[in-house]
């Protein structure tokens, strides 16, 4: 193997050393995400409030849009992705209130 193959092979294993502990990262994230969504859920149940909140999901849209423009991330993506959460959180929302 060459001087430059070599190399190449140990910058991708740091690469990927670094997208594991991300994507670890990521996955403990949303898990704590979801523990305080499920309290909202818990207590809207308890209230009668309606499951989704449809000016705050558009609020938090936009919130996440101008900061992954601020982070150098597609906002289009960004969208995609809380939408993703957001249907996720509205679900357990109503799998509580029935």
């Amino acid at each position: 193997m060459s001087d430059a193959t070599t190399r190449a092979a140990s910058l991708l294993a740091d690469h990927r050393a670094s997208i594991d502990r991300l994507d670890a990262i990521l996955v403990y994230t949303l898990a704590e995400r979801f523990k305080h969504t499920q309290a909202v859920g818990r207590l809207k149940a308890e209230h009668d409030l309606p499951p989704s909140d449809p000016a705050r999901e558009e609020r938090q849209i936009e919130r996440l849009e101008r900061l992954a423009r601020e982070a150098d991330l597609d906002p289009e993506f960004a969208r995609k992705f809380l939408n993703f959460v957001i249907a996720e959180v509205i679900r357990h929302h109503e799998q509580l209130q029935s």
